[in-house]
């Protein structure tokens, strides 16, 4: 790297610092805590979702070692330090990226995965200063997406296939900070996701921004069996801007000015519920990290069980907040009863009941079948003969009554032709002989 390089991105991270520092000292802290912003940390003290959602709390039992993360997204980039150490391995789907998938990708938000990635696993500074993780010890995997038309590969293939190149690769979460702003969901997904709950693997999925035109949860957040995060304020409010609300929602976490780390390391801050998912993906990785043998429907169960009530919540679960406010000491650490199923639906039955459906059934006997007597044998085959010799059969029912009913006719019509010849000569003979 030159260093005119450096000075520019050191420049850059100078002005973020600025404003981060400016953000912690006037932005209320979110779920009933207030940060104390200092001058040597301003990254640190903005980060107000540690000590809101308990996550500092949890990490006196553990910080996420041991647990694998995979971000399906744009691509977590090489360079910034958040992520030295954490990335282990990863792969682009979308036939446009780097083999590694570390290559940010899109026209528009490029630094979208790596933004997601340091909130979920960040890295602090050699110091232990500077942003950090929810899950700073777990690692990594980066799975590059191409969103939108430019991509050579379908959008719905490229998530079938980091699916479960994610699952064979170790992952023990898997983040999804986008929607499709529909209920419904491609086929081909249905087999994916199916194969990551197969393998034990909690699959957290942000549920849409209202400020980006989402009024509802929009698909894959409706998969029956992901966690679905909606977004709330520093208040713990559901947001106007950054949330949607939908029944299939399961949490709600920090949603509005968030920090990540862009790819050319810079922090900036950002709002949307792509942040929020990453929060509980990291809480996520906490709960499995305290509790390696507990298996990913108990995990999903511990985080909505211990979820805190939202203040404006009406219902529980609400179809803006879930079953509450994320709480990470109370995750790790809480007793919760165990469970035999995914508390928040099976995949499997719902690709039963609506799949299945949709194919056209088989007709059925409307009666019982008739059964018919054998038919009768068939004649033995005669001697063959020549057609034009008669034989008994011909003569009896072709020749004689032929010629019963030709030689009557044609005798009758040589008596008429006679007769019809006596009376011209008879009428010949009158007229030469008047006077008789």
């Amino acid at each position: 790297m030159t260093s005119s390089t450096t000075r520019l991105l050191n420049a850059r991270r100078i002005r973020s610092v600025v404003a981060v520092l400016a953000l912690a000292l006037v932005a209320p802290l979110a779920i009933g805590a207030t940060p104390t912003p200092s001058p040597t940390d301003p990254e640190r003290a903005a980060e107000y979702w540690l000590e809101g959602a308990h996550i500092d709390a949890a990490w006196k039992t553990t910080r996420g070692a041991g647990v694998t993360i995979a971000v399906i997204d744009t691509g977590i980039a090489k360079g910034p330090p958040e992520f030295e150490g954490a990335v282990t391995d990863g792969t682009d789907v979308s036939g446009i990226g780097s083999d590694d998938g570390r290559t940010p990708l899109g026209p528009l938000d490029s630094d979208h995965g790596s933004r997601v990635a340091s909130l979920a696993a960040g890295r602090p500074k050699a110091d232990g200063t500077g942003m950090i993780g929810v899950a700073p010890e777990a690692k990594l995997l980066s799975v590059s997406l191409g969103f939108g038309t430019t991509a050579p590969v379908p959008f719905t293939k490229q998530v079938a296939d980091a699916m479960k190149w994610a699952v064979d690769h170790g992952a023990n979460v898997i983040n999804l900070s986008f929607t499709t702003n529909t209920l419904e969901w491609d086929r081909s997904w249905d087999e994916a996701f199916l194969y990551a709950f197969q393998h034990d693997v909690v699959v957290v999925v942000a549920a849409g921004n209202r400020g980006s035109g989402t009024a509802m949860v929009g698909a894959p957040a409706t998969i029956p069996g992901v966690l679905a995060v909606g977004g709330v304020d520093q208040r713990g409010v559901a947001s106007k801007a950054a949330s949607t609300q939908g029944i299939s929602i399961a949490v709600s976490a920090p949603s509005e000015s968030l920090l990540g780390v862009d790819a050319n390391g810079t922090i900036e801050t950002w709002n949307g519920t792509s942040g929020a998912a990453p929060i509980v993906a990291g809480v996520v990785a906490l709960v499995r990290a305290a509790h390696p043998d507990m298996d990913a429907n108990n995990v999903i169960n511990q985080i909505i069980q211990t979820a805190r009530p939202a203040p404006q919540a009406t219902a529980h679960p609400d179809p803006l907040y879930g079953y509450g406010l994320i709480d990470a000491a109370a995750a790790v650490s809480a007793s919760v009863p165990s469970v035999d199923q995914n508390p928040l639906g099976d995949l499997a039955d719902w690709i039963r009941l609506h799949r299945r459906a949709e194919a056209p059934q088989p007709q059925q006997p409307t009666s019982t079948p008739v059964a018919i007597p054998p038919l009768p044998r068939a004649d033995a085959p005669t001697k063959a003969t020549s057609p034009l010799i008669p034989s008994p059969d011909s003569l009896l029912y072709g020749t004689l009554p032929l010629t019963a009913l030709t030689v009557p006719g044609i005798l009758i019509a040589l008596g008429v032709t006679a007769a019809a010849r006596r009376i011209r000569s008879a009428r010949a003979s009158a007229r030469q002989n008047p006077d008789d």
